[in-house]
């Protein structure tokens, strides 16, 4: 999706008029909960623009919207309860929950102008994630018949358009389709990173395995002037360059791989670690230098030297692109490689984009300035692709 692209967007269809007018609107409500407690709202509160501006032009508002991954059926532990009722706070407004089949359309259909409807989790029909062109195709019907004759479909779940799935990628077939605000926004900001960012432009990226971010990686080496490479996959990086890891997480298979990505003199790695005897908040910890680390021991965040290290480089850098933590920052003592390195983000003063997933939850968890950053993308894996160069789906379709 570019700036000269067909697509429509949610203005275009605002600018048409939707008052009294049924509007199908897949938003990205997937957030983690501790049983039925929402830890972090972040993707509830980024739908809400869209779905207010819709409710605002007189829509009557029908969402759409997965959370985890439910086994084929419906499952109480993933109903979206707990958001339709998230939801309902922050629009100031009642948001009915309805079950798929007669209870949703009932719901539908006793909806006023202004109202919304949020359909319980997707995910708990099987055809959503079906690999059977048919089956999404005929879900997708059902859905664009709630809608009427005069209705619309707009797609603004970022978190889920790099995804070929009935409620993302075929119904914008069988409606008249459009991005919403949140889409085009994180699209505009990717198409910054990829075709035009400021220089020198760094990338920091973290998380458990290379395997998972070796096509970024590759994708992003001819492109950054620094990527600085933290978490658990830093590991491999460092067995590549001939240390020990002791009980570190290691992908034995891409060590190969990873000693030639290092050819490319681009890439930075941690000086020191912190490493623990155990996985848990209440193991032994030092903290040692990167070619040190003990047989037996972990490593599970950098270290303070490593985080000064990737501080100056951030530092001088104009653009700014993180996805993944530098460690387990969920738990405390192995938190503040993340913590510096996202403090020197928002320092550096540079255009910042948090790529989503992990790292916008450790914003959050660690009480980060979210206002610091210049973008914090509700898409983790859709981002990422973006950056590979891979079409999305749930793009594509909306500019055919």
């Amino acid at each position: 999706m570019t700036t000269n692209s067909r697509v429509g967007r949610l203005d275009d269809l605002l600018a048409e008029g939707v008052s009294g007018r049924t509007v199908l609107v897949r938003s990205d409500l997937n957030v983690p909960l501790d049983g039925s407690t929402i830890t972090d709202d972040g993707r509830i509160r980024a739908s809400v623009p869209t779905l207010a501006a819709l409710r605002g032009a007189g829509a009557r508002v029908v969402v759409t919207a997965h959370l985890g991954r439910p086994k084929g059926g419906p499952d109480p532990k993933f109903s979206l309860a707990p958001v339709a009722a998230r939801l309902g706070e922050l629009l100031g407004a009642d948001v009915t929950l309805a079950d798929h089949g007669e209870a949703a359309r009932t719901a539908v259909s006793g909806l006023a102008d202004g109202g919304v409807v949020l359909l319980e989790n997707i995910r708990f029909d099987p055809r959503e994630t079906s690999k059977d062109d048919g089956e999404r195709a005929e879900l997708a019907r059902e859905l664009a018949a709630l809608t009427g004759e005069d209705g619309a479909f707009v797609s603004d779940g970022f978190g889920v358009v790099h995804r070929k799935q009935a409620s993302v990628y075929e119904v914008a077939q069988e409606l008249p389709a459009y991005a919403g605000g949140l889409v085009l926004a994180e699209v505009e900001v990717l198409r910054r990173l990829t075709e035009s960012p400021q220089r020198p432009y760094a990338v920091v990226l973290g998380g458990s395995k290379v395997s998972d971010k070796l096509a970024v990686i590759e994708a992003l080496l001819p492109k950054v002037d620094a990527l600085l490479v933290g978490g658990g996959m830093c590991f491999t990086f460092l067995a590549a360059q001939g240390y020990g890891v002791g009980d570190s997480l290691l992908e034995r298979d891409q060590v190969d791989t990873c000693r030639t990505l290092l050819e490319t003199g681009k890439i930075v790695l941690p000086s020191d670690v912190v490493v623990a005897d155990d996985f848990s908040a209440e193991a032994k910890t030092q903290t040692v230098a990167a070619d040190s680390i003990p047989d037996g021991w972990k490593g599970l965040d950098i270290g303070p030297d490593s985080v000064a290290a990737f501080a100056q480089v951030l530092g001088g850098a104009a653009t700014v692109f993180w996805n993944g933590p530098m460690g387990v920052f969920e738990l405390a003592p192995f938190a503040e490689g993340t913590r510096g390195v996202a403090r020197a983000i928002v320092d550096s003063g540079a255009y910042s984009v948090v790529g989503g997933g992990d790292s916008a939850a450790a914003v959050r968890a660690l009480d980060l300035p979210e206002d610091g950053f210049s973008h914090i993308s509700t898409g983790g894996g859709a981002s990422l692709e973006y950056l590979e160069g891979k079409t999305l789906p749930g793009i594509a379709v909306l500019e055919s």
